[in-house]
């Protein structure tokens, strides 16, 4: 199984021999971020037990509140304290509930050909690119919890920086960690064929000689008038006489 395989994403060889990386289908992320040959290979938010206790919330406030409501007896301060309860119970709900749903929603780690994105906050946003040419080690770290529900933490060594950059809470860590040395070799491929590219563009066959017509091992030099022009021929002798 090859690499691309695993990792879900669309890898094939085209006509040209360079590789197209499709977007993962599940999530889809704005193409206004992405520059127009880049792609995106993953996109990832934190593990799902991120929102685990959110959900776990969620049903005890509901329930604790339908009983309260319930339970509150008959009388003229019936409706008003039913008021009460739910005005309690959607307080609570916002806070301990919608907030890290949407903190969960908001924070997106994506992978793509070129580079390395964070993007979090619900009101007040915070994002991060980073160059994969810059990266030049990921490691990850898992407990035996995190093992067991396939999370872990990755640490982001990159150049110019003092320290790594830590991402905890990532799903399926070890496979993103494999993922991301994958796609920082491709994008290394990517920048030597673009450079060759570039200087047999701007420069020409290595092989050519001067003036782009000869070569260097076969052209005037060996063969020209260099070995066989008028120094050969016997022509200055003659002509001085």
């Amino acid at each position: 199984m090859t690499t691309g395989a695993v990792f879900g994403t669309a890898h094939a060889r085209n006509p040209g021999g360079r590789r197209a990386v499709g977007h993962p289908g599940r999530v889809p992320y704005p193409d206004k971020l992405l520059a127009a040959d880049e792609e995106v290979v993953r996109h990832l938010h934190p593990h799902w037990l991120t929102i685990f206790w959110p959900i776990v919330w969620f049903l005890a406030i509901v329930g604790a509140a339908s009983f309260g409501a319930a339970i509150i007896p008959a009388g003229q301060q019936q409706g008003l304290l039913r008021m009460g309860v739910l005005a309690l119970a959607v307080l609570l709900l916002l806070t301990v509930v919608l907030v890290p749903l949407l903190r969960w929603r908001t924070t997106h780690y994506v992978i793509t050909t070129h580079r390395l994105l964070f993007r979090e906050g619900i009101l007040a946003r915070r994002g991060r690119d980073l160059g994969l040419a810059r990266i030049v080690d990921v490691s990850y770290t898992q407990t035996l919890w995190e093992r067991i529900i396939n999370s872990g933490t990755l640490s982001i060594e990159s150049a110019g920086e003092s320290g790594p950059t830590v991402l905890r809470q990532i799903p399926d860590s070890d496979r993103v960690q494999q993922l991301l040395n994958y796609m920082i070799e491709e994008d290394a491929d990517r920048r030597a064929q673009e450079s060759a590219g570039y200087l047999g563009e701007h420069y020409g066959p290595r092989a050519t000689g001067p003036g782009g017509t000869g070569s260097w091992e076969t052209g005037s030099w060996d063969t020209g008038s260099w070995d066989t022009g008028p120094a050969d021929t016997d022509s200055w002798h003659h002509g001085h006489r």
